[in-house]
């Protein structure tokens, strides 16, 4: 294929639908949802054109507030199709950053679920929106303390949860747009741009309030394009995806790794080892991603030897510095020969660098791997900004197809994280070695 993907989200799922009609996309194994291509494609026009009778447009900001339910991935191919920003939201969020976030990023549309852990997400909402909890609706309000929301939408775990009262639940939503006619849908979508923000992904930042990144249909689809290729992932592969879909690493280096190689996903809702084991077992997945910490609880989870691993071959482990030991340890006892690490940011769609599946286990587990193509890595000093030679410590900056288009209305932080030459830099240190 040609070095860049140069087509919409909303364009690809339609190419995917067509290529791999009944290759199953989309499998939940706790929930008995298996999906084609077809199907998935089917489901996400359906729910943007639900979108588009509620009020949605082009550049409208949709946020979603849930682990890896479903709705989620249909929502992210919804919002692609009609040129909507996705907004995705931490699901460790307490109140008042979630008030930020959904003011900073001029949220107009929200989807949530029930909670996680110990917090009540429908407690959070009715003391955010007063209004519906006094028996509006949630459908077409407004409130003072969320100038742009207009629409709160709930998404059950399954059909039996009650849906908490004036709530508006996906399933009445998702038939809302059935009389739009199928051409509208498809005028809108041949409107867009690869070149348009599709994304906008909060980065905490280790200084002062988020930043709303603002990532790209290019952005992602081309990073998640070349880590799959890193990893060798064909339409044969089937991906276990227990990091958050909120993250970089689940939207780009798992779900747009997939849809871009013709992959089987197969999601978990929320982390656990038992449940990411017995997918792994069940499913006979090729792929899992995980963060270090993910691994080791599966490593020594007092009934690992009971499960079988035979089926995985690759995936990534990234997110923190990864053990040598934990690696070696994956390779070995989980059968993930051909695991990589990846190195990135939020503001780099994400990832910068990578091992590949055919380096050695020693270049696999103590390096981050080198840059990905059309993507330039140096290292420079921080206080000249001048380039270091290999074998010098510096900070890491990158430039090319992966950057995002900036921080949403916040020109000056912009400006201080992408210099003007084009190039990120990314506040990391960083030592390259001769083989780059």
């Amino acid at each position: 294929m040609a070095d860049f993907i140069n087509m919409t989200l909303g364009d690809w799922m339609d190419k995917q639908a067509r290529d791999y009609h009944d290759h199953e996309a989309l499998v939940y194994v706790d929930r008995g949802i298996r999906l084609t291509y077809k199907q998935l494609n089917d489901v996400a026009r359906r729910a943007a054109k639900s979108l588009l009778r509620i009020g949605v447009k082009k550049d409208t900001k949709v946020a979603i507030w849930a682990t890896n339910y479903p709705e989620w991935l249909y929502l992210l191919f919804a919002t692609a199709k009609i040129g909507a920003i996705l907004v995705t939201v931490n699901t460790n969020y307490k109140i008042f950053e979630l008030e930020y976030l959904l003011r900073q990023s001029d949220s107009h549309t929200m989807m949530f679920i029930n909670g996680l852990k110990t917090t009540n997400y429908v407690e959070i909402i009715n003391e955010l929106v007063p209004e519906i909890a006094e028996g509006g609706t949630s459908i077409g309000f407004k409130t003072e303390r969320l100038p742009y929301m207009r629409n709160i939408v709930y998404l059950q775990h399954d059909e039996g949860e009650p849906v908490p009262e004036n709530f508006t639940s996906w399933n009445e939503f998702i038939s809302m747009g059935d009389d739009i006619p199928d051409s509208v849908l498809d005028e809108l979508q041949a409107s867009l741009d690869c070149h348009d923000v599709i994304n906008m992904q909060y980065t905490s930042g280790t200084t002062g309030f988020p930043k709303g990144v603002m990532l790209t249909h290019y952005n992602i689809i081309n990073n998640g394009f070349y880590i799959g290729e890193n990893m060798k992932i064909t339409s044969i592969d089937r991906m276990c995806i227990p990091v958050p879909f909120f993250h970089c690493f689940g939207l780009v280096l798992a779900v747009m790794a997939a849809i871009t190689h013709g992959a089987t996903m197969l999601p978990v809702d929320y982390y656990s080892p038992t449940a990411v084991m017995n997918v792994i077992e069940k499913e006979r997945c090729t792929s899992l991603h995980g963060v270090p910490t993910m691994y080791i609880f599966i490593l020594e989870h007092k009934d690992f030897e009971k499960y079988d691993f035979s089926s995985l071959r690759t995936g990534i482990m990234s997110g923190t510095t990864c053990p040598i030991k934990l690696m070696q340890q994956a390779i070995e006892l989980m059968n993930m020969r051909e695991i990589t690490i990846c190195y990135g940011l939020t503001e780099g769609s994400p990832v910068l660098t990578q091992t590949t599946a055919d380096e050695s286990i020693e270049r696999r587990v103590t390096t981050i791997g080198r840059a990905l193509p059309h993507i330039q890595v140096k290292c420079v000093d921080p206080e000249t900004g001048i380039e270091v030679p290999d074998g010098v410590i510096g900070e890491i900056c990158c430039k090319g197809y992966n950057i995002m288009k900036g921080y949403y209305k916040m020109e000056e932080a912009t400006r201080n994280a992408i210099d003007e030459n084009g190039w990120l830099h990314t506040g990391d240190l960083g030592v390259r070695d001769s083989d780059g």
